[in-house]
């Protein structure tokens, strides 16, 4: 494997995390305004009390966030990984070195926030996911790419698989889904969610094992794209092609997403999002080399990314606050006829708290609540174990910013 270039720190990347979190946040605030949260959501539970109208509005806006944000996070942990590696074999450290730990760190994580916060949390399945490629980027360039060809491989068997069976036995759209009773996310405690997310742990954690091959694919990619220059000035014509190969997908993804029915949702989000999300990086990468003042313009966006981790448990919390029964209990209040546009408000309020505290928590910290915790930890851990070289707090961070 060539050496890692001298150290350069990438405008680009905090505005994509940034990105990346708020896009999330796009496609899951429909899962909080429903007032059988994700149980709800799955089973569209409130297309009945939906006019014609606003149902319309409501499928073009999900389907336009639906997993490209998500797959636009999954690259940035593979560029977050692959920068990692380089600064450990600059500094003459050995890779991956500690990085189980801090896998380990990032899983228990995501299993508090599964547990405390939200069923869909993320977080454990890319620890997982980067403990894995992390020792994949050890290895060579060839087996690299071999891995991601293979996984990416039996995501798309497995994907293919899935949609051809929902086309045969999804239910109809007009069936009307079973209401969820008792319902915790309406009428429950916080602990009735906790103790609902514990019964249902299979069902919760079932799209992360999913997706774990597309995940494996979607990091050596991210990882790959580094090297081959998508984030540097020489960079321009990898990401023309990208931004095309975007662009086809796009058309796919929203036909398929729009009048495929669950088949056509399913494909579209574990199926041509991902290929989106390529374009997205290429976009906002391009148009901040071709304008560098636009880096000063999204210095609010740039402190979401620096504080992402902290930003993606915050932004999770506040919708909670505000739409579950132990908080305001907004989604099972709203009027079907303003379930649409009291989500739309919905969102803009909780991305508004969150680039307000980012912005603000950043004028005197130099990391976010829940990254200071993290590092505090891996900091005690790491001290204990035996010397590797030198090895600094921020380079443990589970996404460098480098």
């Amino acid at each position: 494997m060539p050496s890692p270039s001298a150290p350069q720190r990438y405008a680009s990347l905090d505005v994509l995390r940034g990105i990346a979190i708020l896009g999330t946040l796009a496609t899951n605030i429909w899962i909080f305004t429903n007032p059988e949260g994700l149980v709800g959501y799955i089973n569209g539970s409130t297309a009945a009390h939906t006019s014609a109208l606003w149902r319309g509005v409501e499928s073009v806006l999900q389907q336009l966030s639906q997993g490209k944000f998500l797959g636009l996070l999954t690259l940035m942990f593979g560029i977050g990984l692959e920068i990692q590696r380089r600064s450990a074999l600059r500094s003459g450290r050995p890779w991956p070195g500690h990085y189980p730990w801090r896998a380990g760190l990032l899983l228990l994580d995501g299993a508090l926030h599964y547990l405390l916060v939200v069923e869909f949390d993320v977080l454990m399945g890319y620890a997982v996911t980067g403990l894995v490629v992390a020792y994949l980027l050890a290895t060579r360039e060839r087996t690299q790419r071999r891995w991601m060809i293979g996984a990416g491989s039996v995501h798309l068997v497995g994907l293919t698989l899935i949609t051809v069976a929902l086309l045969r036995w999804a239910p109809a759209s007009g069936d009307t889904p079973a209401a969820l009773d008792p319902n915790p996310y309406a009428d429950g405690s916080w602990l009735d969610l906790v103790s609902f997310r514990i019964e249902n742990v299979v069902l919760f954690r079932f799209e992360p094992v999913f997706i774990t091959a597309l995940s494996i694919a979607m990091f050596l990619l991210g990882a790959r794209l580094v090297r081959a220059g998508v984030l540097d000035a020489s960079g321009h014509a990898l990401r023309v092609r990208l931004l095309k190969l975007a662009a086809a997908a796009l058309v796919i993804d929203l036909a398929v997403g729009l009048f495929g029915g669950a088949a056509g949702l399913v494909f579209a989000r574990y199926g041509t999002a991902p290929v989106v999300a390529l374009g997205l990086l290429a976009l906002v990468v391009e148009l901040l080399a071709r304008r560098p003042s636009l880096v000063g313009r999204t210095r609010w966006l740039s402190a979401v990314g620096r504080m992402a981790l902290s930003c993606y448990v915050l932004q999770n919390l506040v919708a909670s606050a505000l739409c579950y029964g132990w908080g305001l209990g907004l989604a099972a209040r709203m009027p079907g006829d303003l379930r649409v546009p009291g989500t739309i408000a919905i969102y803009l309020a909780v991305a508004l708290v969150v680039i307000l505290m980012a912005n603000l928590w950043l004028t005197r910290f130099s990391r976010g609540p829940v990254e200071l915790a993290w590092v505090a930890a891996y900091d005690a851990i790491t001290r204990r174990l035996p010397a590797r070289g030198p090895q600094t707090a921020s380079e443990g961070a589970p996404v460098s910013r480098e």
